[in-house]
């Protein structure tokens, strides 16, 4: 009995029970320690940690904090309200936005100190514009296309690029600090196009060298490039999906093979568990059909959560200790899967996917399972599933 005013003792689940709807992990201990295990894997240069995304569905704001931490000397966004929200949480360290659009907000970051990317005569010379209308010289990174066909300026045009950001820095408005391309099939050991482009960017940086320019980091290296290949390094890598632990290709090799840590754990509560007849039909379109007497368990995640719709009938679940495959249909806030003859309760825990080490699924077995990369798989888990950041503290 609780003593009068005392707010109630808070509910802790038992064992394989858990409190949550459904709920993300992220162990940033995890990843730390794939930060350590990519910076000595890419021994001689920087790293860069990527946290587009919001850090590939993880959380960007205490991942961001967790790599710088654990020694990222660099931060990589997509979009400038990424970068400028990493400021405003107190960021200060050398931090790279590269998705720009005409008119974005250049002169905010700027005077926020976030190294911008120009790919094009109009990206630098809305820069120079910004620069000049805030009385700071703009720190920028020129993006060659080396062959990605994206981003980045074309062999052509890019005597001329050059050209121009040597002026500007002669005006004082920017200062060319970084050079660089993407890559676009170094998941793929062996692909030719590989060579072709670490060929195209030596090019490129021999006609910046000519044209004066001296950056301070060439950088080329994406995740798969980091793992495993050495010559595309240069002075800074740019990992991404694998600071979250994962491998950007089977062919490169499994996380395990680099030191490297799964870091998220997609958790659920069972919703309900029932009891129903032989021939039952589960889910929208009766898609399954229960083969004979058995235990249906609902987990209340659907694609409104990230789980991909295409799951239906072929995502794996780890529920009463077995792995389970989704019965029938998922649906926009649940799905089912059939248990046979085990016996569970409503509010025993699904594990969807982990590291894997305790028998859950990986990410990887789900992409397996849905045709698609781990990439898609963590950062289209949905807003409205809690991050729950572990082990904050080093």
């Amino acid at each position: 009995m609780n003593v009068a005013n005392e707010p109630p003792a808070p509910h802790v689940p038992a064992p394989g029970r858990t409190s949550h709807r459904v709920r993300a992990e992220i162990d940033l201990a995890a990843l730390r320690g794939n930060v350590r295990a990519l910076r000595e894997r890419a021994a001689g240069a920087e790293l860069m940690a990527v946290v587009k995304a919001d850090a590939y569905g993880h959380g960007m704001v205490p991942c961001a904090r967790a790599a710088r931490q654990a020694g990222a000397a660099w931060l990589g966004t997509a979009t400038p309200e990424e970068a400028l929200a990493l400021r405003a949480a107190g960021d200060r360290g050398r931090l790279l936005c590269w998705l720009w659009t005409p008119g974005g907000p250049w002169r905010a970051a700027i005077e926020a100190d976030v190294d911008v990317a120009a790919g094009a005569p109009w990206a630098l010379a809305e820069i120079t514009a910004a620069a000049r209308a805030c009385g700071r010289t703009a720190r920028v990174h020129l993006k060659a296309d080396t062959g990605l066909g994206r981003g980045g300026c074309q062999p052509a045009e890019w005597p001329a690029l050059v050209a121009a950001a040597r002026a500007a820095e002669a005006e004082g408005t920017v200062r060319v600090v970084g050079v660089w391309s993407h890559l676009a099939c170094a998941d793929e050991p062996g692909h030719p196009s590989v060579a072709a482009q670490l060929t195209a960017f030596h090019e490129a940086l021999a006609v910046a060298g000519r044209a004066g320019l001296e950056p301070e980091v060439r950088h080329l290296a994406n995740s798969p490039a980091t793992l495993s290949l050495p010559e595309a390094r240069f002075d800074l890598v740019r990992p991404g999906l694998s600071v979250y632990g994962l491998s950007p290709s089977p062919e490169i090799g499994a996380p395990e093979d680099f030191g490297l840590r799964p870091v998220m754990t997609l958790r659920a509560a069972l919703a309900s568990v029932k009891r129903v007849p032989a021939g039952h039909g589960v889910g929208y379109g009766h898609r399954y059909t229960t083969p004979g007497e058995t235990t249906l368990a609902l987990i209340p995640a659907g694609y409104a959560d990230g789980v991909p719709r295409h799951a239906s009938g072929t995502g794996p679940v780890l529920v009463a200790g077995k792995w389970r495959t989704v019965a029938g249909t998922v649906a926009m806030d649940q799905f089912v899967v059939d248990l046979g003859g085990d016996a569970a309760e409503a509010g025993d825990e699904a594990v969807l996917f982990g590291p894997g080490a305790a028998g859950e699924p990986t990410a990887e077995d789900w992409a397996r399972a849905v045709g698609t990369i781990p990439y898609e798989i963590v950062t289209r888990i949905g807003a409205r599933v809690p991050r729950i950041h572990l082990n904050a503290d080093m």
